[in-house]
């Protein structure tokens, strides 16, 4: 029998894992052994989706060959294009995403395979597949029809084009790269908990990303970026910033996009992100996002001390790229598909089915009694 409760699962060691470390104590994250300052600076998203699968960066040979089978794979079915075409246009975007990514394996032949090829297979068809349907969705909800992703150029500057329908400033496809690399992993989170969860009882690995989309949507994982965009434009401007958290303070409410489940110290995805933010803030003339998220910053962390993490600073930064606020979650997808398909790659290679047990806090035993003597 079960010996210890931990609410929330809370430090409980549920999976070994060779991909992400998070160091809660000293702020560091690393993929694979690589610092995540040192992959932000001088990788790109690319070449982090070929290291969390495979365990090394690649050489350039290996690095093209992974382009181009992305590239060849970021079409969508037609008929995922149509389905995502009938739905409302006021229909949430995560839930468009889980309806589309559960609809893929009707259309892959591969679907049933659980070779490792296979599944390395599917895993680049998501990686590719995501953004597109992301970006579909968007333009049909405004009334257009969605962009062909191209044939060349990153995935971040391919997301910006089909989302926009207009060639991305280069400077802006580099944030997008940075905040992809930043989102790409962070080891058993809740998201990645249930891909694996799902992927030890052996479903296929649509079905375990399917879960995956639908624990991000949650207002407390990967949903927390939109709330802090809500957050910023109630606060609306600079001078309102200081009386807009105090009263929030004051009222007990949950500032978002501070404090972590598992860092003591700031999160270093924040550290990069403050950076982007307030570069592309300045370098656009639309500054304000970012002052506003230093001003609730600094005020949070006088008199609650705490950090902010890697919502908080995406929001302002995803806003000056032109994302719509509920589009931020999805855009999160786009990047976790990464390290999600990774830990499903690694949940089949050694698998057991995870099957934890609750402590129950129920009645003792009780008699039955007839309805009508009740």
């Amino acid at each position: 029998m079960p010996t210890t409760t931990s609410a929330g699962l809370r430090d409980v060691i549920a999976a070994t894992s060779g991909i992400c470390n998070v160091n809660g104590t000293e702020g560091k994250l690393s993929y694979r052994g690589y610092d995540i300052h040192d992959l932000a600076d001088n990788s790109t998203f690319e070449e982090v989706i070929y290291l969390l699968w495979h365990g090394e960066l690649p050489t350039r040979a290996q690095l093209e060959a992974h382009r181009q089978a992305l590239k060849a794979e970021s079409e969508v079915p037609t008929q995922i294009l149509a389905l995502i075409a009938s739905f409302p246009q006021t229909a949430s975007p995560m839930a468009v995403l889980r309806t589309a990514v559960s609809a893929l394996p009707m259309y892959d032949p591969e679907a049933a395979s659980m070779t490792y090829e296979a599944n390395l297979r599917k895993a680049v068809r998501l990686t590719a597949r995501i953004p597109t349907i992301v970006a579909a969705f968007e333009r049909l909800r405004n009334g257009h029809q969605p962009v062909t992703p191209k044939s060349e150029g990153s995935i971040a500057s391919n997301l910006l084009y089909m989302l926009s329908g207009k060639e991305p400033d280069p400077r802006d496809a580099q944030v997008m790269d940075t905040a992809l690399i930043l989102h790409a992993d962070h080891e058993l989170n809740a998201s990645t908990f249930a891909a694996r969860e799902v992927a030890s009882t052996l479903a296929d690995i649509y079905g375990a990303i399917t879960a995956a989309i639908a624990t991000l949507a949650g207002p407390s994982h990967g949903g927390a970026n939109e709330k802090v965009m809500q957050m910023l434009e109630a606060i609306g401007s600079l001078n309102n910033a200081e009386p807009w958290v105090t009263k929030a303070l004051e009222s007990h409410e949950r500032i978002m996009g501070f404090g972590h489940a598992v860092y003591t110290t700031e999160d270093p995805r924040a550290t990069t992100l403050r950076r982007l933010s307030h570069d592309i803030g300045e370098r656009t003339g639309n500054p304000i996002w970012y002052e506003i998220s230093a001003k609730v910053e600094e005020i949070v962390g006088e008199r609650k001390k705490l950090y902010a993490n890697v919502d908080f600073y995406s929001a302002s930064a995803y806003r000056v790229l032109g994302i719509p606020t509920d589009q931020f979650t999805p855009i999160f997808a786009c990047s976790r598909i990464a390290g999600w398909t990774a830990h499903v790659l690694e949940q089949y290679a050694n698998n057991r089915l995870m099957r934890p047990r609750a402590d129950y806090i129920g009645p003792g035993p009780r008699l039955y009694f007839d309805i009508d003597l009740r």
